[in-house]
């Protein structure tokens, strides 16, 4: 079977959190995350993405994180950048910006709030492809955005010769198996919750949330299914399932991870306007998650 366009970023792409203290980039604390995810063995790094904060970075704390995560890394671990925006020439600017610092891709999320019609989704992707040579992976999160890829879409994006990936996060397998029926592009999953039915009609891997966490047991369960072990697949879904839905269910991303990686000691959990603390309540549960699940 000839391998789909993409099919390197297979396995476990994190979507690591931009550590803040005083309101400052933390590098020490990056350096930490790096260094933690190229140990556990983790495919790809996604610096500068919804999890990482990227909305409220100013443009030159985005363009410094790509920057010390690429450095940091060195040729270790691939390192996808987050370099999306609603405004094309914005991300054609840090696009240009992560292909010069040495990132390997970059992911592209769907213009949001000014809601493209389908052919200016197509126009501000392909615009964006023939100008750098990099990877893209295409970010489908309507939740977020405001609006969906559609399928047909995606297939005349699939077109472009460095369009190699889709993040599905749509919450539709019927929308995932569309993708893979009709295009050649790698699919990954952007829900973890979902990553396990989506691995069933053929993603190959998640850009995930709960990986910066958990990164061990998310390369277990994708390996498990790749290797044809189905029910170590889902025994192992069923074991990160209520630690994925409050990752995105507790509250927003960021918020849930961050704070759980405070509750861990692996940041300060420090967040920027508008994101807020999760309440007490909220807190609480999640710390009981993390304990039913043996980290705390």
């Amino acid at each position: 079977m000839t391998p789909r366009k993409g099919s390197e970023y297979a396995g476990l792409s994190v979507a690591i959190v931009t550590p803040l203290k005083d309101d400052v980039l933390d590098v020490a604390r990056l350096r930490e995350q790096v260094e933690f995810q190229i140990a556990a063995g983790t495919t790809c790094l996604v610096p500068a993405g919804t999890t990482g904060e990227s909305p409220t970075l100013s443009h030159e704390e985005h363009e410094r994180v790509i920057s010390e995560v690429v450095q940091i890394a060195a040729g270790r671990v691939k390192v996808m950048a987050g370099t999306g925006s609603n405004s094309t020439a914005e991300a054609l600017r840090l696009t240009r910006w992560a292909a010069k610092e040495g990132a390997d891709a970059s992911l592209q999320v769907a213009p949001y709030y000014n809601k493209p019609t389908q052919e200016g989704f197509y126009q501000h992707f392909k615009t964006i492809a023939e100008d750098v040579a990099l990877p893209i992976c295409v970010y489908n999160i309507p939740g977020r955005t405001g609006k969906n890829i559609e399928p047909e879409t995606i297939a005349r994006l699939a077109e472009i010769p460095n369009i190699t990936m889709v993040k599905e996060a749509t919450g539709s397998l019927d929308q995932c198996s569309q993708i893979l029926n009709s295009t050649n592009l790698t699919v990954l999953s952007g829900d973890d919750s979902l990553t396990l039915p989506m691995l069933s009609v053929g993603a190959e891997g998640v850009i995930s949330v709960a990986g910066n966490i958990v990164p061990h047991d998310v390369i277990e369960m994708l390996n498990a299914v790749a290797s044809g072990d189905l029910a170590r697949g889902r025994e192992l879904h069923h074991r990160l399932f209520a630690l994925c839905r409050d990752m995105l269910g507790l509250s927003t991303n960021p918020i849930p991870v961050k704070t759980a990686m405070r509750i861990l000691g692996r940041d300060q959990g420090e967040l920027r306007l508008p994101m807020t603390a999760l309440t007490p309540e909220q807190e609480s549960q999640l710390h009981r998650t993390l304990s039913n699940y043996g980290l705390c």
